[in-house]
Order: structure tokens, then C-alpha cells, then sequence
């Protein structure tokens, strides 16, 4: 490639010359992750006159392959403000520096010198005719980092791509290039427990509406996410980097940006690590647009998108919801990265959240990610005011405005189920919760999944039916002081007047989910889910058990019960009960109709006192109730 015709002959040179313009004691900015300009760094260190360097970066690949060296640490001092899986090992053994900073904010400290930088070494496509060059898949901190340098070195390399968006420099702005092509850095993660994956993209599948528009943070576990989202549609994109597990989502037009409110129609991202068939997919490419940090993670930025939902991870979550992803203890491990601006950007987002997503445990099992505290040294990237939903593969803990005590019950549920007792003690010994409080059950509750399901409304509602969970005790008691006085009395035949803590633990303490079982029906009202029904079954005899339902007196007459009534029908027959008996006041009319309704041979027997005992068998169900819609498929 002929770079005369649009280079000044004075910025053409040799890597040689470009990097003998470094001064010793400088400090240089290198360009991030696979955009970074490999040549120009082993250029670099080969260069044994170069001495006491600082270098700062965000992602790091190249260097890994000299932190070993104790010659080149001698020379070089890396300074980064995430550390890449490649550079953990340095990390660990203090080779490294770690900055730790929100990505938003770095952009700001190299314009206010708070981070000086003498020279920015950069990675960018052959200009086009008018001068212009591209930063390509390396926006993120790199544009501020060259703009803020003294002097900016650009390795020009053809197979980087050239996008969209503010990644245009021109060649008055650059001091010296360096022609040089060679494959860009390919990044491509390991999935380390498909397994495990699989069932944590099935619970935050559930938390992901048509239209809404997502942020995927870094690491394995958000892209595995990715994969499992493809019976979405029109989902949007805001986020800082793309990878190749959107691919398939932007193949099968799952991803259209139709319905963002910020740069509709549009992908919005800040760099891009991957394959080289994502690099050319982003290769001019309108429906990318690339900005900054200091604006693609800005939250006042990522609020202008309605229904963002920002889905990270993490390494360890404490239960008063304190949550640790840049450090195993002491031990720098990654980086605070975008996750706080993203967190904060989601919950000021209309219908936005944040889902923090991790694997149960750690060491292959040893260990609970869960923990009653945050490890010796960790450090707390996001605070517990900031967290929403947490996601284990064992399910979804939503503590968002939940009080201590709520969210020790809602993330003891979805740890491990052999360390769920353990998290109940201490928590009870830092009188976090109830000192009688019983642990969540340690059986793997999977298979409740395929007990879900939900219904509409004549009135326009949706009302989502699930089992009863130990952490809905707040709501369940807020449920029964809700109902009126005859309601209460038609379902406990006694005018009832105390929903205590002791009452309701008893209730959810009794449901096995198979012999007794009890679901429970929710709707949405002012922005959160409300429950308006509750109906139970328990075992009764070998093949019979008894069958109760109570419904909120502003969703009577809505075939509730009916339906209700149906889907405890079907639990039951899948644990080998073959009928109900319920026991119904004489003047509760409404609920002798559903039973009678679903059960025409139903055997009445009227006692000498005011109630009613009803024996219905299974095989006599009538089959006019419609089925519930699934809320959700098989994981």
C-alpha cells in the first residue's frame, strides 16, 4: 500500500525511528486489548535504550509475553486498569500495577493530567483519500489517550477494520506512522462450566423482555448469556464491548435496535474483541456505532435508553448484597471495569435494571460464591444500594428495596444447596434474620421451573403463577392483610386476625414442593410484582390431598382459582395423588362453583355444622379450564 499518496513523506517511518522518540522516564499509553499495535510494542522492548517506561493500558495481550522477563521489568513499569485473564498470573506475583477506576472516569483523568501522558502508541487503518484514519474495534480510552499525549505513534495496519461512529482521526493529529500489517489480536473466551451456564442463561432469560435493550459485561458467563437469548426479539445493544457471541443474535435478527431510545437502529459499543470473522462483520458496518467510555459508560447516558437491562458478573456476593468482581481476596483478579456506571446507568434507565450473574460456588464446588462475607482483602466494587438481581444457577434473588433480612432469605435460596444451612447460621448470628428462622430447603429446585406459568386477564393483565419460595414471606403476609375480613374467614373458617412471622415461616416450611406444594399467583402493580392468590394442596392420604385457595377480592370472578385449582391438578397427579378433598364453608358459593365446575361427579357429604366436604377425583376433571401459557421453557 502506497501510504505517500496520502501521508505527508515527514510522519512515514520506520517502527525503529517512531519508537526512538520515546524518552526515557516517559509515560505511554498503549491501545486496548486485540486493537492494540502489537508491532509497535515489540518494537518497543526489543529497543534495549528504552529505560524506566511507565506504561498504561487498559486490556493487555502482548506484553504477557515479557512479564517474566526480569530484564524487561527493570525497563517497564505496566500500569493497567483491567487485567486480563493473560496477565493474572503477573497480577498475582506483583509484576503488574492496577489502577482501579470506573472506565467512564479514565477518559476525564488523561484530559485533566491527573494521568500525564507523554506518548500514546496506536493501532489504526490506512487512511482514506481524505486523510482520515480508523481506530477500529479500539475506541474505548484510546481516542483520550492519543488526543492527550504529546506525541502519538500509529502503527497503520490494513486488516483493522474501519467502523463507524468516533473512531475517525486524521493523519494532521497523528505525529509518526508506521506502516506494518499483521492479524489483529483474536480473543476468543473459554467456557468453563457449560453446565452451569446453561442454567444460569435459563433463569436470566426469564428477566429479559422483548425490545429491551442490553449492556454484556465482560468475562465467559455474559457471553455464554448470549447464547441463550435467541428466542428474543428486537433487543438492542448499549454496551462497551462485542464479541462474537452477538453474532448469532445479529444473524438471526434477534438484535435489530429497533426499539432503543438512544441511537435507534443502531448497535452502540466502545471495542470489540474477537475473531477475525467478527472483525470484518463490524468492517464498515452502519449498524455499529462506536463512541468513547467517557460516553458509551456514562449512566447519565445509559439512562436515556428505556428498558436497559445491564447483565454482569461477579466473583463473590455477600447476603447483605456487597459484591466483589476485581479481586479473590487480596489477589487482583480482573477490574471494577463498567459494571458500577452500568448498574447505576440501568437503575436510572425507565423499566431498566441490573442483573449480577455468577456461578454458585468456586473450586470446583469447595467453595460458595455466596458467602456471609466478602473474602479477607476484597474489594467491594459495587455497593449493596446498587445491586438488583442476582442469578445463580439455581435461581434468581431480587433484592432491590429488600431490607437485610429479605435478602439473606432470597440469596441464601440460590446458593448451593449444601451451603444454605451454613449462610442461615451466621446469618443468624449477626442477627441478620430470625433467630427460629429455618433454612431454605437444599434440594435442588429445578424442576419447580416447569411449574410455572401464567395466564391473561379479560382486563388486560398478566397474572404469573410460581411456587411458594421461603424469601416471599414479606409478601405473603403483606397478601393476607390485604384481604377483607370475610375473605380470611372463608378460607381459615375463623376470622383470623395475625399473619406473624411464626405463622407464615410455618406455612412455607411445610411445602416439599411434591406431597405439599403451594403457588402462588403474582401481578404487576406500580412497578412490582404483588402477590393476588394463593392456593395449596396437602397430602391427605396415600392417593388424595387437601386442596385450599384464597383470591384478592379485586381478581374474583377472573377464573383465578380455576386456574389455580388446575395447575395444582397437574402437580399433584405428577406426584401420585389421584384426587382432592376440600373442606368449604356452606355460604362460600363462588368456590363450590370451581370445584364443581372442574369436578361434576364430585362427591358432596354435608356435616351437622356449617361446612361442606368435597372428594374429587382426577380422572373426572372436566377439561374446559384453559392451560396456563408456560412462563418459560426446560433449561
Amino acid at each position: 500500500m502506497d501510504l505517500t499518496l496520502t501521508c505527508p513523506p515527514s510522519k512515514l517511518t520506520d517502527a525503529e525511528t517512531a519508537i526512538s522518540k520515546i524518552k526515557n522516564g516517559s509515560r505511554v499509553f498503549v491501545g486496548t486489548g486485540c486493537g492494540e499495535p502489537q508491532y509497535l510494542i515489540r518494537t518497543m522492548v526489543e529497543d534495549m535504550n528504552m529505560q524506566d517506561i511507565m506504561i498504561y493500558q487498559m486490556l493487555s495481550w502482548t506484553f504477557s509475553g515479557y512479564v517474566d522477563d526480569p530484564k524487561f521489568m527493570k525497563r517497564f513499569s505496566l500500569k493497567l486498569f483491567f487485567i486480563s485473564a493473560s496477565m493474572r498470573k503477573a497480577a498475582f506475583e506483583g509484576k503488574i500495577d492496577y489502577v482501579p477506576t470506573y472506565l467512564s472516569q479514565i477518559p476525564r483523568y488523561f484530559a485533566n493530567h491527573r494521568i500525564g501522558l507523554d506518548v500514546a502508541l496506536i493501532q489504526v487503518s490506512p487512511p482514506d483519500k481524505f486523510g482520515y484514519c480508523s481506530l477500529g474495534v479500539s475506541v474505548d480510552i484510546t481516542l483520550a489517550g492519543m488526543q492527550n499525549a504529546k506525541t502519538v505513534i500509529a502503527q497503520v495496519n490494513p486488516r483493522m477494520p474501519r467502523t463507524w461512529g468516533d473512531s475517525m482521526i486524521h493523519i494532521d493529529d497523528i505525529d509518526y506512522l508506521v506502516y506494518h500489517e499483521e492479524p489483529l489480536v483474536e480473543s476468543l473466551p473459554r467456557l468453563k462450566s457449560p453446565e452451569v451456564a446453561e442454567r444460569i442463561s435459563f433463569y436470566v432469560n426469564q428477566l429479559v423482555d422483548d425490545g429491551a435493550t442490553l449492556q454484556i459485561g465482560f468475562g465467559h458467563l455474559p457471553n455464554a448469556i448470549l447464547q441463550h437469548l435467541n428466542n428474543k426479539n428486537d433487543l438492542g445493544i448499549h454496551t462497551q464491548l462485542i464479541t462474537d457471541a452477538f453474532l448469532p443474535l445479529f444473524e438471526q435478527k434477534v438484535i435489530t435496535n429497533r426499539k432503543k431510545t438512544l441511537l435507534p437502529g443502531r448497535t452502540l459499543a466502545s471495542l470489540c474483541m474477537g475473531s477475525e470473522k467478527l472483525y470484518q462483520y463490524v468492517d464498515n458496518n452502519p449498524m455499529f456505532y462506536f463512541r468513547s467510555s467517557e460516553f458509551v459508560n456514562d449512566p447519565t447516558v445509559i439512562a436515556r435508553n428505556d428498558n436497559l437491562i445491564s447483565i454482569s458478573s461477579a466473583l463473590e456476593v455477600d447476603l447483605t448484597g456487597q459484591v466483589c468482581s476485581d479481586s479473590m481476596g487480596h489477589l487482583f483478579y480482573s477490574g471494577i471495569g463498567d459494571q458500577v456506571d452500568f448498574l447505576r446507568g440501568s437503575s436510572m434507565s425507565k423499566g431498566g435494571f441490573s442483573v449480577i450473574a455468577l456461578p454458585s460456588t468456586a473450586q470446583n464446588g469447595k467453595v460458595s460464591r455466596i458467602v456471609p462475607h466478602l473474602s479477607e482483602g476484597a474489594g467491594v466494587a459495587t455497593t449493596r444500594g446498587d445491586v438488583n438481581f442476582v442469578v445463580t444457577e439455581y435461581g434468581i434473588a431480587e433484592l432491590s428495596g429488600k431490607s437485610i433480612y429479605q435478602r439473606v432469605m432470597e440469596l441464601a435460596q440460590i446458593a448451593h444447596p449444601k451451603f444454605r444451612e451454613e449462610l442461615i447460621d451466621v446469618a443468624k448470628r449477626r442477627h441478620y434474620i430470625f433467630a427460629d428462622q429455618l433454612p431454605p430447603s437444599q434440594d435442588d429446585l429445578i424442576f419447580l421451573e416447569s411449574y410455572k406459568n401464567r395466564m391473561e386477564l379479560k382486563n388486560g393483565k398478566t397474572v404469573e403463577f410460581r411456587p411458594l419460595l421461603p424469601s416471599d414471606e414479606f409478601a405473603y403476609r403483606s397478601f393476607f392483610y390485604s384481604l377483607q375480613e370475610k375473605t380470611i374467614y372463608f378460607r381459615f373458617f375463623y376470622k383470623m386476625k395475625l399473619f406473624s412471622h411464626e405463622v407464615v415461616q410455618k406455612q412455607w416450611a411445610s411445602v416439599d414442593y411434591r406431597k405439599n406444594m403451594s403457588i402462588i399467583g403474582q401481578t404487576r402493580i406500580a412497578g412490582h410484582q404483588e402477590i393476588i392468590a394463593i392456593g395449596s394442596y396437602a397430602n391427605e392420604s396415600d392417593s388424595r390431598a387437601e386442596v385450599a385457595f384464597v383470591v384478592r377480592e379485586d381478581f374474583h370472578s377472573m377464573g383465578i382459582a380455576s386456574h389455580l385449582l388446575a395447575t395444582l391438578e397437574d402437580i399433584a397427579k405428577e406426584n401420585q395423588f389421584t384426587g382432592f378433598v376440600a373442606t368449604v364453608l356452606r355460604e362460600n358459593a363462588a368456590m363450590l362453583r370451581v370445584f364443581k365446575k372442574r369436578y361434576p361427579n364430585a362427591k358432596i357429604q354435608i356435616s351437622g355444622g356449617n361446612d361442606i366436604t368435597i372428594t374429587m377425583d382426577f380422572s373426572d376433571a372436566a377439561r374446559s379450564t384453559p392451560a396456563g401459557l408456560p412462563a418459560s421453557g426446560k433449561p
